[in-house]
């Protein structure tokens, strides 16, 4: 008798089990999460162009001017004229001219043709001031301003506002020139320097009083 090999029982290859077949819910998720990482990927390079930008340094700008910063002077010398001065005089106008200040409002230093231990210069058009002038004849009626308790002499010329001390023991000129604001607000800074280093006469004018 011949006994065949061959199994008479169904191959277990040909069984297809419950765990082996496809699961439909599996594969939902599956393209779900596909779909929502393809949506995702925009959005986070969205996200990072706008953190970008937002942590990106603004362009540097140059200050403007301000009342305590200078404005961009010009370099050249400005002409004015230096008169020998006398020991006492020569020494309060090299006090004055150390304590006066780098800007006068946004009017800044310049150098001077002449004298620098008397005479200073400031902003374009150049508003001067002068230690160590002749002392002005006030007039009658005279127009005098006390600025910061030094009294001036205002006199409106052809050429702008001249501001002359009447109460200082050297004399101090401070020019206005017409293309500057005539005020004299351009005194005050002037005047600070002035009460600290030049003395004050005992005599004054009687409009140089203060109200």
């Amino acid at each position: 008798m011949i006994r065949s090999t061959r199994s008479d029982r169904p191959d277990a290859a040909d069984k297809t089990t419950e765990s082996d077949r496809p699961d439909a819910s599996d594969k939902t998720t599956r393209q779900a999460a596909l779909w929502a990482t393809v949506v995702a990927l925009p959005l986070t390079a969205l996200v990072a162009v706008l953190l970008f930008g937002q942590l990106r340094p603004d362009p540097v700008r140059p200050p403007a001017a301000t009342p305590t910063s200078a404005a961009p002077q010009p370099g050249t010398p400005v002409r004015m004229a230096a008169p020998v001065l006398a020991e006492r005089p020569a020494t309060v106008c090299r006090a004055l001219l150390s304590r006066l200040p780098a800007t006068l409002r946004t009017a800044g230093q310049r150098p001077v043709t002449a004298g620098p231990e008397q005479n200073a210069a400031y902003g374009d058009p150049a508003v001067t001031v002068a230690c160590g002038v002749a002392e002005p004849d006030v007039p009658d009626v005279p127009d005098l301003w006390v600025v910061n308790k030094v009294c001036w002499l205002a006199e409106h010329r052809d050429g702008g506002l001249v501001l002359t001390t009447v109460d200082r023991e050297v004399p101090v000129r401070l020019s206005v020139p017409a293309g500057q604001e005539q005020t004299v607000q351009w005194a005050a800074p002037v005047s600070e320097s002035l009460v600290a280093s030049v003395p004050s006469v005992p005599e004054i004018p009687g409009g140089c009083a203060e109200g």
